[in-house]
């Protein structure tokens, strides 16, 4: 059995706002392990991104427990358990590439001959090798979320915490992009935890499929993929892949006529 990354027990978190309680999360119960490629997948407002915030420490459960890496959120994040790529690139657009897959570097404090070996890593797994020393401005958004994950991996944390990253790229790019994913999580064995409104891109992704109710976030159905490891974009197109994608509809479905 695979090592527990991240474990949530009975985890609910309630947002206190001059309007009355927000019920973000609700009783949810789910364990990630060493290795798992996780799509959370539901309508907006579900509770997917708080979920996602709460294993980083950037919001606090109200109620339940939550560990990562077998440490509090608070301690993980304090020993840089885990990269966070959020929905838009956020590269700050007077660095090149190079200095901004640095900013994280720096801030840890490594030596100026570890973040160029580092850098020149990332970029070589994320395929923008000879666009170090462009500005973000110079790039297409799909370029753009590639130096973002770049950024999320050069201090090597075992796991990946991924917002929605592909959300506002037009479909040829996002597809480019969702393989491009496969194999980097194939090369480096990372634990990924991945947002996204897409049943085709949850189904085509994942080693699991976490779907969520409309508010307050709950869990209506866990789904461990059958795919094989390799898969091409004709994948898509298999009696499996569409078997497994019915089955999120599905669970999307009872999870809307459950908060009926």
């Amino acid at each position: 059995m695979a090592e527990t990354v991240v474990s949530a027990q009975d985890l609910s978190l309630t947002f206190e706002t001059n309007d009355g309680p927000v019920h973000a999360l609700s009783q949810v119960n789910l364990d990630v392990h060493q290795g798992d490629f996780v799509s959370f997948i539901g309508p907006s407002g579900c509770g997917k991104t708080t979920f996602l915030r709460v294993i980083a420490d950037l919001e606090k459960p109200t109620g339940g427990s939550i560990s990562v890496n077998g440490m509090a959120p608070e301690q993980a994040r304090q020993a840089r358990a885990y990269g966070y790529v959020f929905q838009a690139a956020s590269l700050l657009p007077w660095r090149t590439i190079e200095k901004n897959i640095a900013v994280p570097l720096e801030i840890m404090g490594y030596e100026r001959k570890d973040r160029e070996e580092r850098i020149k890593r990332v970029l070589d797994l994320v395929d923008l090798t000879n666009f170090e020393k462009k500005y973000p401005w110079q790039l297409s958004g799909g370029m753009q979320q590639r130096a973002s994950i770049a950024r999320a991996l050069a201090f090597d944390a075992d796991l990946l915490l991924m917002d929605e990253p592909f959300g506002a790229l037009d479909e040829i790019v996002r597809d480019h992009l969702n393989e491009q994913l496969l194999k980097l999580w194939d090369t480096t064995n990372k634990t990924i935890c991945f947002v996204t409104h897409s049943i085709p891109e949850a189904v085509y992704l994942s080693t699991k499929i976490v779907v969520m109710s409309p508010r307050p976030g709950r869990v209506t159905d866990v789904i461990d993929s059958t795919l094989p490891k390799e898969r091409p974009l004709d994948i898509r197109e298999t009696s499996e892949f569409l078997a497994i994608a019915a089955r999120v509809r599905d669970g999307l479905r009872a999870g809307h006529s459950y908060e009926e």
